[in-house]
């Protein structure tokens, strides 16, 4: 898993994403193990991160779905989920803070 992790932050930092956090869900009563929030340029660069994605992870990587918006693109591997988001959708919907919580009241 860690392997994997390592991969995608790495193709997201190569391509210049920015602000890269991973969040490792595991004990915290969530549908994935593992989620990344990744900031774009904007609008082109979220796509263009996208198509990175897709190009270095597949055919390791099976993309069970991907939700994709100019502004924030979801990509959901099963057991990891990407956000990949222009900085303004990342202040808007606050992840970090969701995603931080999200075991706090157990």
């Amino acid at each position: 898993m860690q392997k994997r992790i390592e991969n995608i932050t790495e193709i997201l930092d190569k391509n210049k994403a920015e602000s890269i956090e991973v969040f490792d869900l595991r004990d915290k009563n969530y549908f994935v193990d593992y989620a990344i929030i990744a900031s774009s340029l904007g609008q082109k660069h979220t796509t263009a991160l996208l198509d990175h994605m897709k190009k270095g992870l597949k055919p390791q990587e099976n993309f069970n779905n991907v939700d994709e918006s100019g502004d924030w693109v979801v990509i959901d591997l099963g057991d990891i989920l990407i956000h990949i988001m222009t900085p303004e959708y990342r202040v808007k919907y606050d992840m970090e803070n969701f995603l931080s919580e999200l075991g706090a009241n157990n």
